[in-house]
């Protein structure tokens, strides 16, 4: 009896073991595994039966001897109600796990609507990347650098002119330019070239800037001003001088102060572009100056060039478009920014991408510098003729011709640099190698297709610990809670709707469309089609 109980066990314990819930097979879901389970179960229902007939003689003949004791026949109960309440409670999870993994798949159904595809579905042809690549992007090196240089020149000689205008007593004080974005990236593919550049500028004495960032304990900032800061126009306080406070005459003069400096002293915060009744800079009041100041600006020196400026968007400060006679035509982004202390983060009055900018008195954080510095420190460390650039010139690419098609998206550039930057912290150096090109590009694509689904995709460098340390971002922007930079999918059911059909229609087109706008050799010749604008 004892022998039999034991056998009884082992084949429940088999069964439990085997059972396909227990181990089931990864990266596979329950419509793919219907046939193989079925098959595996039916295997072990026809098992367990054999066994069972097996058992069933065996204890029709152990019955029969006289020598069993009542203790042995309660144990062989005890064992059978063990091994039916096992089954009973395998069989109930069964059906529960079924039925989630049905509904998220109905989920993802409803989320992706039907005839979607995923970057894993995505038949990308190696030939037709590579040639994209040597094509379109090595041949343009030496326009984008040539570019780059007229700008910086041409940006200067604005700067300057526009130091010229302001009142150097009280007006802002501008800095030097600095460059960001695609061109000083080298990444950028399409056309027109497009070159971003932010513009310090500063209060003048004696008032100065104070920050209150969103990820300080003592901020009020709400919920949707994540990665925002508001800049408060303080005046210095110092003792006053004797000429202050005393009568000296009209013919006696101060060596330390001016007569001018009663009147810049007494300047208003109003007066400093601020929200009106609060001591806190504008972003509206800081762009229609910057505008009307660049304007008096170019006045100055446009005898000095052969070309045409026009604001592209009256709307955007510093939105420039510079049109020659031959007809090219190169686009400058002047961004009015102010410089957090101590460090190369900026609070920007608007992003060059033309995304909608947080009202009043919000400025977004920028932290662009940091992330151009990050691109190049792994440059460094990568495989020669590394790809990660290609993969970001590539998406970019499809994503502006998409835009092109079916309007403009909630995403924009920058959500797939960020993208680029998180998977170049978290793959290895040697992963990137240009032979790697089809599957780190096919990566980018599912990261972004997982951030859309789960509508949150986290900024690089905020409140990520794998930032290399040599990239100096200050701790309180590392130690921050991470910023989501899609969380307005979170709230607008329909602009996710539409960044979720942009992002499919864009799948669905990327072999079109690279195979469209890839240079090709007809009679001898070859064409560049990259040269459109958008």
């Amino acid at each position: 009896m004892q022998g039999a109980i034991a056998r009884v066990c082992m084949v429940m314990a088999a069964a439990i073991l085997n059972h396909p819930l227990l181990f089931p097979h990864e990266n596979t879901t329950l419509p793919e595994q219907d046939e193989e389970l079925m098959t595996r179960m039916q295997e072990h229902e026809e098992m367990l039966k054999t066994e069972q007939v097996r058992l069933e003689k065996e204890l029709s003949q152990l019955e029969s001897k006289q020598e069993e004791t009542i203790t042995e026949g309660y144990s062989w109960y005890f064992w059978g109600a063990v091994s039916f309440i096992i089954f009973i409670t395998i069989e109930m999870c069964r059906v529960d796990l079924a039925d989630a993994d049905v509904r998220a798949v109905e989920e993802d159904d409803f989320f992706l609507e039907s005839g979607s595809v995923t970057p894993r579905m995505m038949v990308l042809d190696k030939d037709v990347l590579h040639n994209f690549c040597d094509k379109c992007t090595y041949t343009t090196a030496h326009e984008n650098w040539r570019v780059r240089e007229f700008v910086e020149g041409f940006a200067d000689d604005l700067l300057e002119s526009l130091r010229s205008v302001c009142n150097r007593e009280a007006d802002m004080e501008v800095g030097d330019f600095v460059g960001i974005g695609s061109m000083f990236e080298s990444w950028n593919v399409c056309k027109p070239l497009m070159c971003d550049l932010l513009v310090p500028f500063s209060p003048p004495d004696p008032h100065f800037f104070q920050f209150q960032l969103w990820c300080r304990s003592s901020s009020d900032m709400p919920p949707d001003m994540q990665g925002c800061g508001k800049i408060k126009v303080t005046k210095e306080t110092e003792e006053r001088c004797l000429c202050g406070s005393a009568n000296l005459g009209e013919d006696m003069l101060c060596l330390l102060h001016s007569r001018n400096d009663a009147i810049r002293v007494d300047c208003s915060p109003q007066e400093l572009l601020c929200s009106r009744n609060t001591p806190f800079l504008a972003k509206d009041q800081v762009m229609k100056w910057f505008q009307i100041s660049v304007t008096k600006a170019w006045g100055r020196i446009l005898h000095k060039y052969d070309f045409e400026v026009t604001f592209r968007n009256l709307d955007t400060a510093g939105a420039l478009k510079i049109r020659f006679r031959s007809g090219k035509v190169i686009v400058m982004n002047i961004v009015p920014v102010v410089q957090m202390e101590g460090t190369d983060a900026y609070f920007v009055s608007h992003f060059p991408s033309d995304c909608e900018s947080p009202p009043d008195p919000y400025w977004p954080l920028c932290l662009a510098v940091y992330e151009r510095n990050m691109l190049k420190y792994f440059a460094k460390r990568l495989p020669q003729h590394s790809c990660h650039l290609h993969c970001l010139q590539i998406v970019t690419f499809l994503h502006r011709k998409q835009t092109g098609l079916t309007g403009k998206c909630v995403f924009t550039n920058y959500h797939f640099k960020t993208v680029l930057l998180h998977l170049l912290l978290n793959k290895s150096s040697s992963s990137w190698g240009f032979e790697n090109l089809e599957h780190r590009l096919r990566d980018v694509l599912c990261f972004m297709h997982k951030s859309l689904r789960e509508k949150r995709l986290y900024h690089a460098l905020i409140g990520n610990s794998k930032v290399p340390n040599c990239m100096q971002v200050p701790e309180i922007i590392r130690t921050a809670e991470p910023v989501n930079l899609l969380r307005s999918l979170v709230l607008q059911t329909e602009l996710c709707a539409a960044a979720v059909r942009h992002f499919q229609e864009m799948l669905k087109n990327a072999n079109v469309l690279i195979q469209e706008y890839t240079p090709h050799l007809s009679n001898g010749f070859l064409h560049h089609s990259l040269d459109e604008s958008v």
